[in-house]
């Protein structure tokens, strides 16, 4: 069955079932095992790591606890986590059929990019290839014969190129690498090893994601039905958290002189989300948080969280922390529908945003700031604001 036929049938109510009702409904059972709001009460009363490996032998974490052996710290906790989390996706995937199968690589491509990044970063600070190579995330592996060979390139023009055209252009991210070399060189009037040589590591990055996400996007609206709608929504969102980000931190950095925001910075924006192309054409001209403001006023689903992030009374949460609120949020409500892969994606999010929890619970007691502790976003919690709003 082609990718191209398998599409139409993803939207279709009539045969959804057919070819993704089991890989669903495991996703869906998955659902239950997301901690719950007193779980998250009886870690936050822990005194030690010992109690918060305790209270988890409780919780559907209990094998992940048990292979640890040892004492528990807060990254043998999240590496943990995040194993149990990748054995439970490859298992879900060894499940489905196209177009299903495509969709769920599509969420490894991320962790692919996030990946080929690190190595790329790791490498210029001298670190050793085994040790960066460890703390790459399991969803993005290539073989290990393409991670030992990625660091081998040198960190130039030149290196990069060769590194797409020996390595990276069998890989499912060598089409966002070409297209980045391919956009450098149009940008510098063809000579590409002269603009990429200027270009940080953090650039390169935002960019295969800006091309991931597009892709991703056009990919979902192929599928078309709840898919194509729900996917949507999540993606022109993460696009937009994307832009104003990438807007944010670049203040006091070169991609905030004039010449650069209407080059480098403007090209790093996804031509996807609520903010295109009105949004991300005024973020262009944008110098400071002031005028960020200003333009982010305009949108009504940006406006309240910009002014809760520049509130002295929002509880001490930064921009990062309301747009995990949003994507809990609108993940969750993934949930609510059928018929539809959207929950997929969801899942995985979720069990990251579970794990950031986790990861600053142990941290804060290990630190003994217990008075931060609560400062987490809980999952499918049933104290969550968004609940309780009255239309």
């Amino acid at each position: 069955m082609s990718i191209q036929t398998a599409a139409a049938d993803a939207g279709s109510l009539s045969t959804f079932n057919i070819l993704h009702a089991f890989p669903e409904s495991l996703v869906r059972g998955m659902r239950s095992s997301f901690l719950l709001d007193a779980d998250y009460h009886h870690l936050t009363q822990c005194e030690t790591l010992e109690d918060v490996k305790l209270n988890l032998s409780e919780t559907d974490y209990s094998s992940a606890m048990n292979e640890l052996g040892g004492s528990m710290t807060p990254p043998t906790l999240q590496r943990a986590a995040v194993g149990k989390l990748v054995q439970e996706f490859n298992y879900l995937r060894s499940q489905t059929v196209e177009p299903l199968t495509s969709f769920l690589n599509y969420i490894t491509y991320e962790y692919m990019i996030e990946n080929v990044i690190l190595l790329l970063r790791g490498t210029l600070a001298g670190r050793d290839i085994n040790d960066l190579i460890a703390q790459c995330h399991p969803l993005g592996l290539f073989r290990e014969s393409t991670m030992r060979s990625i660091p081998t390139f040198e960190s130039n023009a030149k290196g990069y190129a060769e590194l797409y055209q020996t390595v990276l252009i069998d890989t499912p991210v060598g089409p966002y690498f070409a297209k980045f070399l391919q956009e450098a060189a149009i940008r510098s009037g063809g000579d590409t090893f002269g603009v990429i040589e200027e270009v940080e590591i953090e650039i390169i990055k935002s960019s295969l994601i800006k091309y991931w996400i597009e892709d991703f996007y056009g990919f979902s609206q192929k599928l078309g039905g709840e898919t194509a709608e729900l996917m949507g929504e999540i993606l022109s969102a993460r696009a937009d958290t994307n832009s104003i980000n990438i807007t944010l931190n670049s203040f006091g950095t070169p991609l905030n002189d004039p010449q650069m925001r209407t080059t480098e910075r403007k090209e790093l924006y996804p031509a996807v989300g609520y903010l295109y192309p009105a949004g991300t054409e005024k973020l262009r001209d944008v110098s400071d948080e002031d005028e960020l403001g200003r333009v982010l006023e305009l949108f009504p689903q940006y406006a309240g969280i910009w002014l809760c992030h520049r509130s002295e009374v929002n509880g001490g949460k930064n921009i990062d922390d309301l747009f995990y609120e949003r994507d809990v949020n609108m993940l969750e409500l993934a949930f609510e529908g059928q018929m539809h892969f959207a929950s997929f994606y969801a899942y995985v999010k979720l069990k990251e945003q579970e794990i950031r929890n986790l990861v600053w619970i142990t941290e804060c007691i290990l630190q003994q700031q217990k008075g931060e502790i609560n400062k987490f976003v809980p999952v499918f919690s049933m104290h969550s604001p968004w609940r309780h709003k009255v239309n």
